[in-house]
């Protein structure tokens, strides 16, 4: 009996000591406790992560940052609201990854002594944040641009956004590279990765914490898993970011590739740098998670080809509809009623200009009930000859409740929004005020169903610099995908990039937590 009395009375003490954490952790603001579903409050604190952007001496790196308005009410007040992007550490010269393009005399391919050349990370950061509803931007010119890791805390952090945009002048890189900085996670999948004669991809993995992390790397083509000589148990060094050569994790050359990244301690961002001898280069950001139906929004009117990479997941095999969602209407390409992609393995399908001259979206649907998951991506080329330029769509999610793409410009940024269900989407697109002046424009815009409409945003009122779209779909309506096109033309080249914002998590369901002792007595 004593014992009873002494377990409850602990177990009561356990129970008061957690629910008083659960309340002292719950973001202010909290919802009524008689409330019966959770309430939607802003997040305290987001992380975001961007690769080294290039190692091109002609290379200069824009870095655009910023946090819409509106999210913050909630959010715990008194504390200093800060968001910053700082320089990550270079991996040591002799870490043994597999990651680098060293010569075996120990020199890289500059012919620079790698350990001579080392450098520490810098606490001072290169892009940093004020206040919601404003942007930054901030430049950085040459090869020595590093890799960045940040965090944004109080009424920054909900909705925070941020891109790297490289412009490369010359040379076999010679492109306009664009990625959305990206939060860290345990699991990546990169459809339309390749380790072609004429392409040089590698996979870059930042690791945000305190502590190592642990990747293995996966590579998928059309026979399945390709035989990979090295590839698992790559170490990430605290706060740090090792870049990975795909043609060093196997002897086979393919043209089309899907690469699996996983980690088995920790975690980490993950892209892949795609560099192609004759059509420039361009990052391949992740796909969305595998599923019977993906969507790839927004292909440029003017693509010269198009190459749709798909991998299926699972123990079956996949059978996909194909439609593109134009601006009147969706339609099949020809010969593409469906196409069929075995399991565990990679496929890929030419649609050549499928567009024909109006921006479309493609939309991979299962022939029968259920499907098997996919992941899916597109290698877009604008211009022809040695004026080409490739870049990549990955298949997206949904907006959702509100997605942002930084670093627009004047004349110069496209922004396409495809409804591909039954039901028409309404949808709000804000143009922030820019970078060094201008006044904020909203409008709103329907989208019929089942197509894609392509609108050159209304530019902030006197704008000086660039600025963020924030684009709010009207949640009574359709869902919404979106693509955000940046054109810059160079010598004739049609350089562009391609970036597919989803739902920015700016909020999170918390249920409401009290004390209820009763259940002791239960």
């Amino acid at each position: 009996m004593k014992r009873t009395t002494l377990s409850l009375a602990a177990a009561a003490v356990a129970l008061a000591a957690l629910t008083g954490f659960a309340s002292l952790t719950a973001p202010a603001g909290s919802a009524d406790t008689s409330a019966t579903s959770p309430a939607r409050l802003p997040v305290e604190r987001s992380s975001l992560l961007c690769p080294a952007p290039s190692n091109s001496d002609l290379a200069q790196t824009t870095y655009t940052a910023f946090t819409p308005k509106g999210t913050a009410q909630g959010a715990p007040q008194g504390k200093p609201a800060t968001a910053t992007l700082t320089p990550a550490v270079p991996p040591p010269a002799d870490s043994g990854t597999p990651s680098t393009d060293k010569a075996k005399d120990g020199k890289d391919k500059d012919g620079k002594d790698k350990k001579a050349s080392a450098k520490t990370a810098s606490d001072k950061p290169v892009i940093s944040l004020k206040e919601p509803g404003k942007p930054t931007a901030a430049t950085v010119s040459g090869a020595d641009a590093p890799a960045l890791t940040g965090s944004a805390d109080g009424a920054l952090a909900p909705g925070w956004a941020a891109q790297q945009t490289t412009q490369i002048t010359g040379g076999v890189g010679r492109a306009l590279l664009g990625l959305g900085c990206s939060a860290p996670d345990a699991d990546f999948w990169f459809p339309g990765a390749s380790t072609a004669k004429d392409r040089q991809d590698y996979v870059h993995l930042t690791n945000p914490d305190d502590t190592a992390a642990v990747a293995d790397i996966e590579l998928f083509g059309k026979d399945g898993p390709l035989k990979a000589d090295v590839g698992e148990g790559i170490t990430i060094p605290a706060k740090s970011s090792v870049p990975v050569l795909l043609s060093t994790l196997t002897g086979t050359v393919a043209d089309d590739l899907t690469v699996h990244v996983t980690t088995r301690a920790g975690r980490v961002g993950a892209a892949v740098q795609a560099t192609d001898a004759k059509a420039g280069a361009d990052w391949l950001a992740a796909s969305a998670d595998a599923a019977p139906t993906q969507v790839l929004p927004g292909i440029p009117g003017d693509a010269t080809d198009v190459r749709l990479i798909v991998h299926a997941q699972g123990a079956d095999d996949a059978d996909l509809k194909v439609k593109l969602a134009s601006k009147g209407s969706s339609f099949t390409p020809v010969g593409l009623d469906s196409v069929h992609v075995k399991s565990g393995m990679t496929a890929s399908f030419d649609l050549k200009n499928v567009t024909r001259g109006e921006s479309g979206s493609l939309v991979l649907s299962p022939v029968s009930d259920g499907g098997t998951p996919v992941v899916a991506a597109l290698r877009v080329v604008r211009g022809t000859g040695d004026k080409q330029e490739i870049a990549f769509i990955p298949a997206t999610a949904p907006v959702g409740t509100r997605a942002t793409v930084t670093d627009n410009r004047a004349k110069a940024s496209t922004l396409a929004l495809t409804a591909p269900g039954a039901k028409d989407a309404t949808v709000k697109v804000t143009s922030s005020a820019g970078t060094e002046g201008g006044e904020p424009q909203s409008k709103t815009y329907t989208v019929k169903a089942g197509t894609t409409l392509a609108i050159d945003p209304q530019a902030p009122q006197g704008l000086k610099g660039s600025y963020a779209l924030t684009i709010e779909p009207d949640p009574s309506s359709g869902p919404v995908y979106a693509a955000r096109t940046l054109a810059v033309t160079q010598d004739g080249v049609p350089m562009f990039t391609v970036q597919t914002p989803a739902d920015d998590k700016g909020t999170v369901a918390v249920p409401a937590a009290s004390q209820d002792l009763s259940v002791l007595g239960k």
